[in-house]
């Protein structure tokens, strides 16, 4: 059997939902489980109801009712008046506006949860309906009830034993089976969402329980490029790459595919394809065991909005194991995610991402013992399988604050 995911560009609108159609249709709809994320921006949305309601703002319905517009707007295009998806799905919003009467806690992370799954929800009862008007018969499922795990709301754990037992009772012989992207369960059957990229890390969850043939996710670029086409110029598609390859991709921050989703795959060695969902016909890229990047050309990533941070020890000792373990320890506690390091004998540089919020706490605590210079709004710039030509691409024009060179990668901190 084949593991498909569409995320939530592939059914944004009408005419993207028309398209999964015509996509199962050229692929032939037998043997296949379809992962689908929330529909467009609906998590966005779905998140704007969360903090409204949070907050006591009393909005929360007018923000829930933006959602159910724009809902009814794609059901309107697709459906016949009277057509049973309309209460369908006008049932999960009495669901979701049941939640926000009855429940007492206000703790973000597991009202997010127990809410934002409305937008996968809803999002494949009707692609599974709009299947089933089209004559391609399909099984929904809910993928709370197969995907089990822990209770960290947001950035959940999987039970494998547990989502293995639970999804080895699903047929998905001869037929098409329709689940959701980025929504477990826990023990007590609270909802549970698998944080970054979790659509695509559900369709590995299912594909490694089910020894699925292969896995392809459809996105609406022809596949992994060297670079972000919206940053770099004349990026190129990558037309195979082994796992171990998109993981230090994935490492150094580009959107490829998330670490989580290829660990499954690789202990089975099943293959994973990106294609685009406008060109089905089209091969995209192959991510499978030891395969050779094919082109082997240099591969960019950046990212924004950094901080560099330079510390040195206030009486010119040397910065050892202690003060290494002291500093990540902050690190951890102001919850900062460290992209790149490098020391010498008496100083330490590290380039974070403060996306908490929290880098001034952090920089008092460490002025207590260490001199602190710290530099924001710096860009770092990574390339796998450099050339000096992709080099000086970069530097090209800029002030380069770090450069740090291993055999296949330089990384440089760059003030633009």
């Amino acid at each position: 059997m084949n593991v498909f995911k569409f995320g939530g560009a592939s059914v944004k609108d009408a005419s993207a939902v028309r398209n999964v159609l015509t996509v199962l249709r050229k692929t032939g709809p037998k043997n296949k489980l379809v992962v689908v994320s929330a529909m467009g921006k609906t998590t966005n949305a779905l998140e704007r109801v969360i903090q409204d309601y949070l907050n006591q703002k009393g909005s929360e319905k007018q923000a829930l009712q933006e959602v159910i517009t724009y809902h009814e707007g794609i059901i309107d295009e697709l459906f016949p008046k009277g057509h049973e998806i309309h209460q369908k799905v006008a049932t999960w919003f009495d669901g979701l506006l049941h939640f926000l009467s009855w429940n007492k806690s206000t703790t973000y992370d597991f009202v997010y949860d127990q809410i934002i799954c409305f937008g996968e929800l809803i999002s494949t009862t009707i692609i599974s309906e709009f299947l089933s008007l089209h004559d391609i018969k399909n099984h929904w499922i809910d993928a709370r009830e197969y995907v089990k795990t822990n209770d960290v709301y947001r950035d959940a754990n999987v039970d494998w034993e547990g989502s293995y037992e639970a999804i080895q009772t699903i047929d998905a012989r001869d037929t098409l089976t329709i689940t959701q992207g980025f929504i477990g369960s826990q023990q007590n059957n609270f909802t549970t969402t698998l944080g970054r990229e979790g659509s695509d890390y559900t369709a590995a969850i299912f594909a490694y329980c089910l020894n699925a043939n292969d896995v392809t996710i459809w996105k609406d670029v022809p596949g992994v490029l060297n670079g972000d086409p919206r940053v770099f110029k004349d990026t190129q598609l990558l037309h195979q790459i082994s796992y171990e390859e998109a993981i230090e991709l994935a490492f150094y921050g580009a959107s490829v595919i998330h670490p989580k989703t290829l660990q499954p795959l690789q202990r089975k060695e099943i293959p994973l394809y990106v294609k685009s969902f406008l060109h089905p016909e089209n091969p995209g890229t192959a991510v499978s065991k030891g395969q050779v990047i094919d082109p082997l050309i240099p591969c960019f990533i950046v990212k924004k909005a950094q901080v560099l941070i330079s510390l040195s020890s206030l009486d010119f000792s040397f910065i050892v194991e202690d003060n290494i373990s002291e500093i990540f320890s902050l690190f951890h506690k102001y919850q900062i995610k460290v992209d790149l390091i490098q020391n010498s004998a008496i100083s330490f540089s590290i380039c974070i991402d403060n996306r908490f919020n929290l880098l001034e706490k952090l920089i008092n605590h460490l002025k207590a013992k260490f001199k602190v210079t710290f530099t924001k709004d710096v860009s770092l710039y990574t390339i796998r399988h450099f050339t000096q030509d992709a080099i000086d691409t970069i530097e090209s024009g800029k002030e380069v604050l770090l450069k740090q060179l291993t055999q296949e990668t330089i990384q440089l901190v760059i003030k633009e």
